[in-house]
């Protein structure tokens, strides 16, 4: 018990003389006598040397001994976060601040944005949906019906929790469900990240960001698609560039095309990038099927409408002549700074 109390003065006196004055020595103190192998933990390791009969005495002395050493550390972290609060009135207060990285949006946002404004000038609200899907809204209602060849083309990642769950092929499900509210006419774009099982490489990813874009209402026609692409098309890449439409096949649609550029990076003259035809396919389009209204409680015979779709990392390449889909996903700050002054 003798040896028990004289070490804790002998400590007690240590402490008292300490001097602390920034935050390495704080941790040191606080490792030397608070730490797991610190000075307290030794000492009440000495409880099992002494008598019985004098344990409740040196329990005290030592719990005592342990709210001294925290007061004290306590008392000194003050000091020294008061002390880092001070400010230095020798310094130089002309000299030149610590410059600041300023950030900028990612190439895709800055597209995302841009595709967005030019479809709201032409009266297009933004409708959203959930990432993960269910078949229903995916597939069935767009006129593509279990085990129809169609589904072959969009490779898609199922949820195994629930086999009726997948992740989104495209944000044609967020068209139904605004179809579905049957608000009508209905004019809407639809943007959004979607997700493939395929290998990723400079052409395609396994996430990437779409743009689909709605209207339906009473003698929509062909020719109004055509317009509005004309327009989207002008506002984005400018006057000079050249559109062809191409006759595709998509179940969702009909009658069904896709819609070319001339090729931003050789004027159309053919290169690797247009895969020397000096034209570049930058979405799919065509009237909406009547099974596909029908399937939302819309009247076929009474409406009629128009969709499209494009993937924005497509949009992107082709803006800022980008030969690889990868850069976009890879968070190259050597990259994107290229993009600090495209806000």
């Amino acid at each position: 018990m003798n040896d028990l109390m004289t070490q804790i003065e002998q400590n007690k006196k240590e402490i008292e003389s300490s001097v602390v004055t920034n935050k390495e020595e704080l941790e040191a103190f606080r490792i030397k006598y608070l730490g797991t192998k610190g000075i307290v933990k030794a000492i009440m390791g000495e409880m099992k040397n002494v008598p019985v009969e004098q344990k409740k005495d040196a329990g005290q002395l030592l719990n005592e001994f342990k709210i001294f050493t925290e007061a004290a550390f306590e008392n000194f972290s003050n000091a020294v976060e008061s002390k880092a609060d001070q400010i230095d009135f020798n310094m130089d207060l002309s000299l030149p601040g610590q410059p600041i990285n300023i950030g900028a949006r990612h190439p895709i946002s800055i597209v995302h944005n841009k595709i967005i404004s030019i479809f709201q000038r032409l009266g297009f609200s933004v409708a959203e949906g959930p990432e993960i899907e269910d078949d229903w809204h995916n597939f069935t209602a767009l006129n593509l019906p279990e085990n129809h060849p169609a589904r072959d083309m969009q490779d898609t990642f199922y949820i195994s929790q629930n086999p009726d769950w997948l992740l989104r092929t495209h944000t044609s499900s967020a068209q139904i469900r605004a179809m579905e509210k049957g608000e009508l006419p209905l004019r809407i774009i639809c943007p959004g990240r979607v997700y493939r099982n395929e290998t990723i490489s400079a052409r395609a990813h396994c996430f990437f960001n779409q743009v689909e874009g709605l209207y339906i209402a009473e003698n929509v026609s062909f020719a109004d698609l055509k317009q509005t692409l004309y327009f989207f098309v002008k506002e984005m890449f400018g006057e000079n560039v050249k559109v062809r439409f191409r006759p595709s096949y998509f179940p969702f649609t009909e009658p069904s095309a896709e819609m070319d550029i001339s090729c931003l990076i050789c004027g159309g003259e053919g290169c690797s990038v247009c895969k020397r035809t000096g034209w570049v396919e930058i979405l799919g389009c065509g009237m909406v099927h009547p099974s596909v209204l029908d399937n939302c409680g819309i009247d076929s015979k009474k409406y009629t409408g128009f969709a499209f779709g494009m993937g924005i990392e497509r949009i992107t390449m082709l803006t800022y002549q980008v030969k690889d889909l990868r850069l976009f996903s890879e968070n190259d700050v050597r990259f994107l700074k290229q993009f600090t002054s495209a806000i």
